[in-house]
């Protein structure tokens, strides 16, 4: 595929350790779709298992991929509003990194969640910037030296505005519902900010829980929310986000999730946690044969009820 544009591609069906391999690199800055629910949890498995390091992570709130590959020790900066595990818990490897420089130090660049949307808002319009008043008297603004604050050009005298820097990642990791062949992606529930996300990065990744057909997406085009231009591969990845939920295809793993918080609280926890699952784990479909297809299935189930 090299000399080839991947996003004229017809068919950008790849495996996900391919296009891991292909798409990241040491040193890139990559950004994750995904808030609360919809998380990017098995390609980020893979980017661990493979050992690409010195990352920026740029996202608005990113959860396993932040703290995992924090604890791991392959992030060297942070361009984000919140990393956490939403309400299963703190993210501790993040605040190891920033508290104690444990496995090492980084540096942490903090925006508002609004504000990281306007950043890849910018990045999609090709745009250098974006202004908002809503960091005016904020703690970020005072602290943040990537925050610039002016007058506002129009109106003068009626105070300051802030500017926000594009957002422009190397990489874009998007877990979506479906996608056809050529890349266009569609989400059945939110989408949160996968689709500024996609457009403002050079190169992205989409993986879904399944790949269907062109005329399936004709179907149903308005669920469009990335098209294939932005694209440059596509894996099929069933229960990527696990143990996140993925609306209308199956339900959030809070137990699942429970118990890994609980093991992770500590270095030798989360190491132990790792090499069990990253590690352990040749591939997404052995992770997903450990966590067990009938727990998987079930989850399936339980979401699938409430859209009878």
């Amino acid at each position: 595929m090299d000399g080839i544009d991947s996003k004229k591609l017809l068919d950008k069906r790849i495996s996900l350790k391919d296009a891991i391999a292909k798409f990241v690199f040491n040193g890139c800055s990559i950004a994750f779709s995904g808030m609360g629910g919809e998380q990017v949890v098995a390609p980020t498995y893979e980017i661990i298992r493979q050992g690409q390091k010195d990352l920026t992570l740029i996202g608005d709130s990113p959860c396993e991929p932040a703290d995992f590959l924090i604890g791991t020790g392959q992030i060297k900066r942070m361009e984000v509003a919140w990393a956490a595990f939403a309400v299963a818990g703190v993210s501790q490897n993040y605040r190891n990194a920033v508290e104690k420089g444990i496995p090492h130090e980084i540096e942490v660049c903090e925006f508002s969640n609004y504000t990281m949307g306007l950043r890849f808002l910018a990045g999609s319009l090709g745009i250098p910037f974006m202004a908002t008043k809503s960091l005016m008297g904020s703690s970020l603004e005072k602290y943040n030296d990537w925050i610039k604050v002016i007058d506002d050009p129009y109106k003068k005298k009626e105070g300051k505005i802030a500017l926000v820097p594009a957002a422009n990642p190397d990489v874009a990791i998007i877990h979506a519902n479906q996608a056809d062949k050529l890349g266009n992606t569609q989400f059945l529930g939110f989408s949160s900010n996968a689709e500024n996300i996609a457009r403002s990065a050079k190169r992205v990744i989409v993986t879904c829980e399944e790949i269907v057909s062109t005329n399936t997406i004709r179907k149903n085009s308005a669920l469009t929310a990335i098209p294939q231009y932005v694209v440059d591969a596509v894996v099929e990845l069933p229960y990527g986000s696990h143990p996140w939920n993925m609306p209308f295809t199956y339900a959030y793993d809070l137990p699942f999730h429970m118990e890994m918080i609980a093991q992770i609280e500590t270095v030798d926890g989360f190491k132990k946690w790792i090499d069990k699952w990253a590690y352990g784990c040749k591939d997404h479909a052995d992770y997903c044969e450990k966590v067990g297809w009938q727990r998987l299935h079930k989850l399936s189930s339980v979401e699938k009820q409430f859209y009878k």
